[in-house]
């Protein structure tokens, strides 16, 4: 019997450049399974649901990728090599602090009409600049960062697919981060428009549940592998019980459970014996702490035990 993943993935064509990422990929992950480094799959930002195959409107997911983003910097930190898998035009690791008009604000100019233009970081700039792009430069000269990118859900799931196959050979070795905001419904691309939907009157529009792809990611696809989930609530009532629920019902490792409010300041670690909280401080905010260095903290001490425990036995 074919299961719903398993349709969906035979219904939908993977993305033209599906192969040459794959590529780099088995590369990527060899390399440094050969070298006994660690490594981890970061997903981050939203995902889109086309409503016509000559995309003009789709349905969106909220999410920036500041989770995911940040997060890859604190994995690098400490030593892991890091697949950012990302959406076109979210937060990428060390770019994301000078995003907008702030690049822009970093910069000067000479202003001396005889000569070519030069120009600078301005001096209470410069210290911060070269933090960031010092770390960005030691992380590329390492080979410790490769980045993908995804716009649609159907994107989405083909190239998560085929990092998790290049990931398995790595087997404790490896995380799972999926921090993306992955959309829950979506058209079956053959009911979907072929052109524009034209704007006459308010369309009918018929969306099915996603397959739950942590399913066969935890059971098939990286089996030995440390994967941790999130969970976005915007009804705290909800949130442990629902991140309890994925973890009985996928057996996966870790949930990263947060309400939309507050995910910048607290977050719940929530595990199949217990849960707690990570949070800042008020002040802590205010100077600039990111809760994602407690995340990342935490989820590797977790991940250096999964580790021993699977080679002692």
């Amino acid at each position: 019997m074919v299961s719903a993943w398993e349709d969906f993935y035979a219904m939908h064509p993977p993305p033209q450049d599906l192969v040459q990422n794959e590529s780099a990929l088995k590369e990527f992950t060899k390399k440094h399974l050969d070298k006994g480094n660690k490594v981890v799959l970061v997903t981050s930002g939203g995902t889109t649901v086309p409503l016509e195959h000559n995309t003009v409107r789709f349905v969106d997911n909220f999410s920036a990728g500041t989770r995911g983003s940040v997060s890859a910097e604190y994995f690098l930190e400490h030593g892991y090599a890091v697949i950012f898998m990302y959406r076109v035009k979210s937060l990428e690791p060390f770019s994301r602090h000078f995003i907008g008009q702030k690049f822009l604000d970093l910069l000067q100019i000479s202003d001396n009409s005889n000569e070519t233009p030069v120009i600078t970081v301005s001096p209470e700039y410069t210290q911060k600049v070269a933090i960031v792009l010092r770390k960005y430069k030691e992380a590329l000269d390492q080979k410790k960062l490769l980045q993908f990118t995804f716009t649609t859900l159907f994107e989405y799931l083909w190239l998560l697919r085929s990092a998790c196959q290049a990931l398995a050979p790595l087997e404790s070795r490896a995380i799972l981060y999926l921090a993306a905001a992955v959309s829950d419904f979506y058209i079956p691309s053959n009911e979907m428009s072929v052109h524009k939907i034209h704007s006459t009157g308010p369309p009918t529009i018929s969306l099915q549940l996603v397959p739950k792809i942590l399913a066969p990611l935890v059971s098939l696809w990286v089996p030995k592998a440390f994967v941790v989930s999130f969970k976005l609530e915007t009804d705290e009532s909800l949130l442990i019980s629902k991140a309890r629920t994925a973890l009985n019902k996928y057996h996966h490792n870790l949930v990263i459970a947060n309400m939309l409010q507050t995910r910048k300041q607290q977050v719940i670690i929530v595990s199949k014996e217990t849960d707690y909280i990570l949070s800042l401080t008020n002040e802590q905010l205010n100077i600039g702490d990111e809760i994602e260095q407690l995340i990342v903290s935490d989820i590797v001490e977790k991940h250096t035990k999964f580790i021993w425990s699977k080679e002692v036995n």
